[in-house]
């Protein structure tokens, strides 16, 4: 009878527990972006940026050898990217030009222009708002992201508050913030490679600078399923008040 009691008070407990967690719905998840907005330049400021762009240099990874590299990019909104990179594999030179612009996609390869099939520019579309939200957040409170709390997590070293968060194409990823400073901290989401196969991608902002009046990630840092990627250092970082469209569909 004892055993008995105890169960069912166990498994009560648990249920109560659930019920609990359930009960936490996305006015948590928007709490957190709303405290990451405000520790980021605040809501206005951030708002004011339709457009930005910035340069890279650093490494990539390839079968463990790190290749150097270097770049710019010019984003505006959460669905229109130009991506132009440099780098160098085993002694060969490579050029990219990676461009979306809302429903069309071009991936340029040492000057030969490929468009995107509808795979493709999915997952570049994916790509491009997985880049652009942790810029400014303000997204994140349109009607196209949903918002749902999860786990805590230790990015660095440090604790850090997450939030769920699914896309307008369906597919989730999560999004975690620094607990002292309240800033985006790491992202992790189920992304696709080049050959269409699935990878997890885990990339860490860090080294936060005020520029324009946000504080923007100055060192930012990928991984593929826990291996190295890409390792860059951000400079130049502009917001724009106007970009070219054909900055977004010429793969010249």
């Amino acid at each position: 009878m004892k055993r008995a009691i105890v169960a069912a008070f166990t498994l009560v407990m648990a249920c109560a527990m659930a019920r609990s967690a359930f009960a936490r719905d996305d006015s948590d998840a928007s709490a957190l972006v709303d405290k990451a907005i405000k520790a980021m330049g605040g809501q206005e400021q951030l708002s004011k940026i339709k457009a930005a762009s910035w340069s890279t240099k650093g490494t990539i990874s390839f079968q463990s050898a790190d290749n150097s590299t270097s770049g710019k990019a010019t984003i505006q909104g959460v669905d229109h990217l130009r991506q132009d990179v440099s780098l160098s594999v085993n002694g060969m030179d490579i050029k990219v030009i990676i461009l979306v612009s809302g429903g069309k996609g071009t991936f340029n390869f040492n000057g030969n222009p490929m468009d995107m099939d509808a795979d493709a520019l999915a997952n570049q579309k994916r790509l491009t708002y997985l880049t652009a939200i942790p810029m400014t957040l303000v997204a994140l409170k349109s009607k196209d992201f949903k918002l749902a709390p999860t786990a805590d997590a230790t990015v660095g070293g440090k604790p850090a508050a997450g939030i769920q968060v699914t896309g307008p194409e369906g597919k989730t990823f999560k999004l975690y913030f620094d607990k002292d400073t309240g800033l985006p901290a790491q992202t992790v989401a189920t992304v696709m490679d080049f050959m269409g196969a699935p990878f997890t991608q885990t990339t860490t902002f860090t080294a936060y600078k005020d520029i324009a009046g946000i504080k923007v990630a100055m060192h930012v840092s990928s991984k593929r399923d826990g291996d190295k990627f890409i390792e860059s250092d951000i400079s130049d970082f502009k917001v724009l008040d106007m970009v070219d469209p054909k900055t977004f569909t010429d793969a010249g």
